[in-house]
C-alpha cells in the first residue's frame, strides 16, 4: 500500500481551560482561615478595648456597643471565610459541640491570641502618645478583687456562665434551621448585652484571647489575675458545646 492512500492524521488539539469567573468565590485555604481569625481578634480588641484606652470617658453602654459592634462587622467582613470565632472559647464550644474540628483548634487559638496581642502592643503605642498615661490599669485589663470589686468566685461564675450563654446564643443562631442573614446581628447584640452585665463585675472577658492581648501590657497585676479570664471562659464554652444538643433537641 503506498503512502498516498494513507488518511492524514488530524492534527491533536488540547481543549483550551475554562475561563474563570473573577466573580467565583475562591475556596479559603487554611492560611486564609488564620489570618482572617487573627484580623477579626485584631479588631475585637482594637475596637472594644480600644473604646476603653482612648476614648476616655465613654460610659459602659458605648464600651458595650463598641464590642458588639467589632463581632457584628467582623462576622459578616471575614465569617465566609474562617467561621468568625475572634475567640478561643467560642473555637472550644464549637468543637464540643462537633460543629468544628478538634484538629484545627490550635491553629485557631493561635492565630487568635497572636491577633488580639498585636492589638494590645498598637493601643499601647497609641496610648503611649498622651502625657501621663498610665498602662498599669489603663490597658481595658480583666481583673477581680479590689476596693469594692467582686471577688475571685463572683467573677469565676460569671465567665462561666456568661461565656456558656453566648455559645448558647452562637449554636442557635448558626444552626441549620436558622435563619444565616441575622446571624451576625444576633450575635454582636448578645455580646453587648453581656457587656453590659459585666464590665461592672470584671470588665467582661468571656473571650480569653481579649484578655490576654491587653493585658501582656497592663503591668503585673494584670497578668497576676488574667489566668481566670484564660480558664473559666473555656469551662463555659465547653460546657456550652456539649450540652446545647441535649438541652435543644438538635445537634447540627
Amino acid at each position: 500500500m503506498s503512502d498516498a492512500n494513507i488518511a492524514p492524521t488530524p492534527p491533536t488539539t488540547t481543549a483550551p481551560a475554562p475561563a474563570v469567573d473573577p466573580g467565583t468565590p475562591v475556596p479559603p485555604t487554611g492560611n486564609s482561615r488564620l489570618a482572617a481569625e487573627a484580623l477579626g481578634t485584631f479588631w475585637l480588641v482594637l475596637g472594644g478595648c480600644g473604646t476603653v484606652v482612648l476614648a476616655g470617658g465613654v460610659d459602659r453602654v458605648g464600651v458595650a456597643l463598641a464590642f458588639g459592634l467589632t463581632v457584628l462587622t467582623g462576622a459578616y467582613a471575614l465569617g465566609h471565610i474562617s467561621g468568625a470565632h475572634f475567640n478561643p472559647a467560642v473555637t472550644i464550644g464549637l468543637a464540643a459541640a462537633k460543629r468544628f474540628d478538634w484538629k484545627d483548634v490550635p491553629g485557631y487559638v493561635i492565630a487568635q491570641v497572636v491577633g488580639g496581642t498585636v492589638a494590645g502592643a498598637v493601643l499601647l503605642l497609641m496610648a503611649n502618645g498622651v502625657d501621663g498615661f498610665d498602662n498599669d490599669g489603663g490597658m481595658a485589663t480583666n481583673g477581680y478583687g479590689g476596693a469594692g470589686g467582686y471577688s475571685l468566685w463572683a467573677v469565676i461564675i460569671g465567665e462561666i456562665v456568661f461565656t456558656a450563654m453566648f455559645l448558647y446564643v452562637i449554636l442557635g443562631a448558626t444552626s441549620r434551621r436558622a435563619t444565616p442573614a441575622v446571624a451576625g446581628v444576633t450575635i454582636g447584640l448578645c455580646l453587648t448585652l453581656i457587656h453590659l452585665v459585666m464590665i461592672p463585675v470584671d470588665g467582661t472577658s468571656v473571650n480569653p484571647a481579649r484578655s490576654l492581648g491587653v493585658a501582656w501590657f497592663g503591668g503585673g497585676h494584670a497578668l497576676g489575675q488574667v489566668w481566670v479570664f484564660l480558664l473559666a471562659p473555656l469551662v463555659g464554652a465547653a460546657i456550652a458545646g456539649i450540652s446545647h444538643a441535649m438541652i435543644v433537641g438538635e445537634a447540627d
